[in-house]
């Protein structure tokens, strides 16, 4: 679910649910974290919310967090710089 990689960035699998009634981190579902936003799945705009909630959970900056895996996709993994793999889980409500 949270791993480290090897540039020593974090890299979270997500279940994203977009066009939510708001953003907010639900809990685990599997082995994936389930994060809803509001925004919807067009030009991009869920994506970035998806980005703004991590990294509003685990204290960096937006532009630290990306998606690496699943841009079209509800199943995806954000790359998280600037966080150790601990204050993420802490951020995110898994420890």
């Amino acid at each position: 679910m949270i791993g480290r990689a090897p540039d020593g960035s974090i890299h979270i699998s997500l279940k994203v649910v977009p066009g939510a009634r708001r953003d907010q981190i639900v809990g685990m579902l599997g082995q994936r974290l389930k994060v809803r936003v509001a925004a919807p799945p067009e030009d991009g705009r869920a994506n970035q919310a998806v980005c703004r909630v991590i990294a509003d959970a685990v204290g960096v900056k937006p532009s630290a967090v990306s998606v690496v895996v699943g841009v079209s996709s509800p199943e995806k993994i954000v790359r998280v710089e600037g966080v150790t793999e601990d204050d993420a889980k802490r951020g995110l409500g898994l420890s």
